[in-house]
């Protein structure tokens, strides 16, 4: 049930609470639902803000004296004009709840700090890059396969995203159609970004947890790929804290060890992350 991004408004709204200090205020530039739990928005980007690709940054709304803030990993690549987001809508959720209401001209909050470990100078030299995620944690990567330097360090990308419903994959079927377009890294994705998805609850071409499909070898012989070896391969994950969990574990046990910014290694893991 995609629909078009929200309608435009001719101005934009007054505001009932001031702009906290040291925050940004930015303005939707468009939003699109995608299922009754999922939506992606954009917002105009702050000139002097910087960060990595696979950063979060924290977002709120002008809706309250002490603004409710949230990580949101941001899933435009660094080099964007614009910040994208993806996110779940919580019926009661702080946040959330409101979020989910916003449209074009609408005020966005945003701390002035990005941060996060999911980049790729926290992982060490290799060969393939797998990308790891369930639901709306699929945003850190989506700015990973649109930044130009992904593919200078790595011969070939993986992502697997795994949701309960076929209609949550929409978000990442969409970023990986339309990345041989895209006119910065279009030349250097062709055949090199390879999409995994999988459900967990209605039934589709692929059903089952990732850890479930790659312990079983369907992983493997589905892609016609060679084992995860640490030697060659690094790995990014980011979803749900259950799957952080099992895939950490997986990957610990397969050889592999956890890298960060201070001290680069195979895998890393974004616990600001929950969804």
């Amino acid at each position: 049930m995609s629909t078009a991004s929200a309608p435009s408004t001719d101005a934009a709204k007054p505001l009932e609470f001031p702009i906290p200090a040291n925050v940004y205020a930015e303005k939707v530039v468009s939003v699109k639902h995608y299922t009754d739990r999922l939506f992606a928005f954009r917002i105009t980007r702050p000139q002097s803000l910087r960060f990595r690709s696979g950063e979060f940054v924290m977002i709120g709304l002008p809706n309250a004296e002490k603004p409710v803030f949230r990580a949101y990993s941001v899933a435009s690549p660094a080099w964007d004009e614009e910040l994208e987001f993806f996110s779940i809508k919580v019926p009661d959720g702080p946040l959330t709840q409101h979020l989910q209401k916003i449209q074009t001209g609408d005020t966005i909050l945003m701390r002035q700090k990005a941060t996060g470990t999911l980049v790729l100078d926290a992982l060490t030299p290799g060969k393939r890059l797998f990308m790891i995620s369930t639901g709306t944690g699929i945003a850190p990567f989506a700015s990973l396969l649109r930044d130009p330097d992904t593919y200078e360090k790595f011969e070939h990308v993986y992502l697997t995203h795994t949701c309960r419903d076929v209609a949550e994959l929409a978000y990442g079927q969409e970023l990986v159609a339309s990345l041989a377009d895209d006119p910065l890294i279009g030349e250097f994705t062709n055949g090199r970004v390879t999409l995994y998805n999988s459900t967990t609850r209605e039934t589709s071409e692929r059903m089952g947890r990732i850890t479930a499909l790659v312990g079983s070898g369907k992983f493997y012989t589905d892609l016609g790929i060679e084992p995860l070896n640490p030697e060659t391969d690094r790995i990014m994950i980011c979803g749900s804290m259950h799957m952080l969990k099992d895939v950490k574990e997986m990957a610990e046990n397969l050889g592999f060890v956890e890298g960060s910014l201070s001290a680069p290694a195979s895998f890393v893991v974004e616990r600001a992350f929950v969804g």
